[in-house]
Formats: structure tokens, C-alpha cells, sequence
């Protein structure tokens, strides 16, 4: 995904997602633009939305059940996430989006994977980024993901991944990179001799993850928003300029190259804020660990940080004062770790002082997070194990990826073998 998290884009709520029928009928949304060729959206730069413009005109209400079809002739719609294996994996990382993958993994077609190729756009310890991708996919295992159910594999292990990039970078317009926020902030901090050309490139690396499986859904947060965006649109451009009957001419189905995704927008709560800072993500980058709870953290280690967190004076303590975000950020926290509704932590905690909170709070998390680091430690003491899980979950998502591949090869021209 904010770009830990599409590179996290996973993140939904804990109960079955919720789609309401204003999401079903934004997948038929066409711009009229796509009739040109060269169109660049011109509705990116209004009304001041992000400083690159890209506004998600859809949403998805949360609190309209319509159950996904589980009958044994329906097929399962398709969900794909990653997260980078770079830093620790932090309480963010696990409440925002892996802890949703075991309900996901229920209802849907689900792939989670190590998005290494993401990884190395910024300078990086090559070291390091074998080991840390393994650590990666025993804490997936470790929470719950069910290998029966879901493919686990590392991004770079599917070399469609990349080859799709190239195509569709061949389609995207510079100036759609250009406005992207991420770029413009880390290129004007770093300099532009010490960005590389991934740092602008990416967001179609992360497109290419996302259509190259044809995935009908997308989670994503507020501050993702943008990349879904440009995903979108690069899919219904290349179906634009490549699908269609022109695909049909050369041999091919015909129709849309690429199904387009729909985003599923996660409850509020779901976004794990800085113990450091309550208006600030809780970030692998943030430069002290002091600010996250790792999910391997020792029990020690987690008390000391719960206990070092940043308060407030006020007394009591309460959700949704925005005079108080971390008050609202702890509570949400604990709210989620102890399957507790916020009325029920409300009335808990409605009258507590910070040291009564504080020490419930921590033995919350060591109680939740204590069978995770148990299992992890079982899973990372067996490689051959994991090697075969990466392994199996590859060769079922090469099978998805490279006949998409296929047909994108073939609908843009290519002699192939």
C-alpha cells in the first residue's frame, strides 16, 4: 500500500466485506476520454484533491451485506495482497491488512504474496532482502493464512510480474507518473541524482500486480486511493487501445483485456496510528521503533513501548475527539485486539486513568500476539517447509499470470513462440 500498503493493498475489515450496489455498477464506469487515444484525464487536478490529482469517484458502504455466491457452480471473485519485506512487520501491517486475509481467504479466490520487487526501489541491504522475504511469508503463515485455501508466494518469483510492467509502462503517459504524490515527495527530499527511475515507475509495477490476476477486488485505504486510480485507468486504456475487436482481428477473444478492479474501503479503526504521534501511520520507516509495535516484539518490549506511548491529560478516555488521537488511536487498538465492540471499550475504559489503560492494554496485545510468534518460530525452524509453500503458491499464480500474459502479448502484436 502510504506506499508500505499498497505494496500492502489489502485492508478490510474483520467480519465479511460488504459491497453495496453503487460499487457493482462502478465497474462498468467508462471515461469518454478513453475514445482518444492519447487522453489524459483532465478531472485528475480538481478541486485540489492530493497534490497529484487522482480522485477514486467510487465507494464501497460497508453496512450493505450482500454475501459473496458460495454456491458450488458460482466462481469465487479474486483478492490479491502483498506487503514489502522490508523493516519488521509492525501491528499496522497485521490489523490493517493480514488479519483480514483469514476471513478473506473464506469467501474469496485470495493470493498473498512478498512483494520484493518493491522492496528495492529505495537503497536496501541486498543482504538482507532474501532472509527478510522468508520471515515475511512465516508471519503470513504464522496469522492464520491457510496454504488449502490461498497461494503464498514471492512477487519475483512470478516473472510475469515484470514483463507486464514493461507493457503497460509502453501505454501509460509520463504525466500520469509526474502527478503521483509519493514520487514528488521522496525525489524533492532525496534529490533527483539519488532517486532512481523505480521510485516513478513503481505505481505500474503495483498496477501490473493488481490486473495481472484479474482481480475483480482491490482493498485499499484512503491514502491508496491514487494508485487504484491509475491502476484503473491503465486497465481501461490498454483495453481501449488493444481490446476489443482490434484483439479479435488478431487471433484473441476479443472484448476487455483486463477486468477493471473495484476498491473495497476499510471501517474506520482500521488504520493503526504512531504510538509516538496519533495523527501519523504507524510506519516501517518511521526512524523509531519506539513508535510501532512489532509483532514479534518480545512481551518486555511491548510493555515498555505501551508504557512509553504518547497520553494526553484529559481525563477519562474516549473515542472520536479529535482533540485526542491517540486516546482514539489506543482505544481502537484495544477495541480490535479484544474483538470488543467500541460501545462495550467505551463503557470499559470510560472512566479508567492512562496506567490502568496502559497495563490492560499491553496484556491485551502479549496475550493476542504470543500464539503468533509461537507458530512463527515453528514455521522459520522448518525451511523446507516454507520452501515448498512459496514454491506451490508460485507455479498456481504463474498458471493465473501467464495466461493473462498471453493475451496481452498477443492482443498487442507480438510473434510469439
Amino acid at each position: 500500500m502510504g506506499r508500505a500498503a499498497l505494496s500492502q493493498f489489502l485492508i478490510l475489515s474483520n467480519s465479511s466485506p460488504r459491497l453495496s450496489s453503487s460499487l457493482r455498477s462502478f465497474g462498468g464506469f467508462r471515461s469518454k476520454c478513453l475514445k482518444r487515444p492519447g487522453f489524459v484525464r483532465q478531472s485528475r487536478a480538481i478541486n485540489g484533491h492530493n497534490a497529484a490529482g487522482f480522485q477514486c469517484c467510487c465507494s464501497v458502504s460497508l453496512s450493505q451485506p450482500v454475501a459473496p455466491d458460495t454456491s458450488p457452480s458460482s466462481v469465487r471473485k479474486r483478492i490479491v495482497s502483498g506487503v514489502q519485506p522490508t523493516g519488521a512487520i509492525h501491528l499496522g501491517n497485521y490489523l490493517g491488512a493480514i488479519k483480514n486475509w483469514i476471513a478473506l481467504q473464506n469467501l474469496y479466490d485470495t493470493l498473498f504474496f512478498i512483494v520484493d520487487l518493491h522492496a528495492i526501489t529505495l537503497p536496501y541491504d541486498t543482504q538482507q532482502l532474501s532472509k527478510a522475504s522468508r520471515n515475511t511469508a512465516a508471519i503470513y503463515l504464522a496469522c492464520g493464512v491457510d496454504t488449502s485455501k490461498a497461494s503464498v508466494f514471492v512477487q519475483s518469483h512470478v516473472r510475469a510480474h515484470v514483463e507486464l510492467m514493461w507493457l503497460l509502462s509502453c501505454a501509460t503517459p509520463i504525466g500520469w507518473l509526474n502527478r503521483m504524490i509519493q514520487f514528488k515527495e521522496k525525489s524533492r527530499k532525496a534529490g533527483d541524482e539519488n532517486v532512481g527511475v523505480a521510485l516513478l515507475t513503481y505505481p505500474v509495477l503495483m498496477a501490473s500486480d493488481i490486473l495481472l490476476y484479474q482481480s475483480d477486488f482491490v482493498p485499499v485505504g484512503e491514502d491508496q486511493k491514487q494508485h487504484l486510480e491509475l491502476t484503473r485507468e491503465l486497465a481501461e486504456r490498454v483495453n481501449y487501445l488493444y481490446g476489443g475487436r482490434k484483439w479479435k482481428k488478431l487471433g484473441g477473444r476479443g472484448g476487455p483485456i483486463f477486468k477493471v478492479p473495484e476498491p473495497l474501503i476499510p471501517p474506520a479503526g482500521a488504520r493503526v496510528m504512531s504510538l509516538t504521534d496519533g495523527l501519523s501511520k504507524m510506519s516501517k520507516s518511521a526512524p523509531s521503533d519506539q513508535s510501532r509495535i512489532n509483532l514479534l516484539d518480545p512481551k518486555d518490549v511491548i510493555a515498555n513501548k505501551i508504557k512509553r506511548c504518547k497520553t494526553d491529560s484529559f481525563p477519562g478516555l474516549e473515542f472520536d475527539n479529535p482533540e485526542r488521537p491517540e486516546c482514539n488511536n489506543l482505544l481502537s487498538v484495544y477495541q480490535i485486539i479484544s474483538s470488543k465492540t467500541k460501545e462495550e471499550v467505551a463503557q470499559e475504559c470510560q472512566d479508567m486513568n492512562w496506567g490502568t489503560f496502559k497495563i490492560l492494554l499491553t496484556d491485551a496485545l502479549v496475550d493476542h500476539l504470543h500464539p503468533i510468534q509461537v507458530r512463527y518460530e515453528e514455521i522459520i525452524a522448518d525451511p523446507a517447509y516454507l520452501d515448498g509453500v512459496l514454491a506451490e503458491g508460485a507455479t498456481k499464480a504463474a498458471a493465473i499470470a501467464d495466461a493473462t500474459l498471453e493475451n496481452v502479448y498477443q492482443a498487442m502484436g507480438f510473434l510469439r513462440r
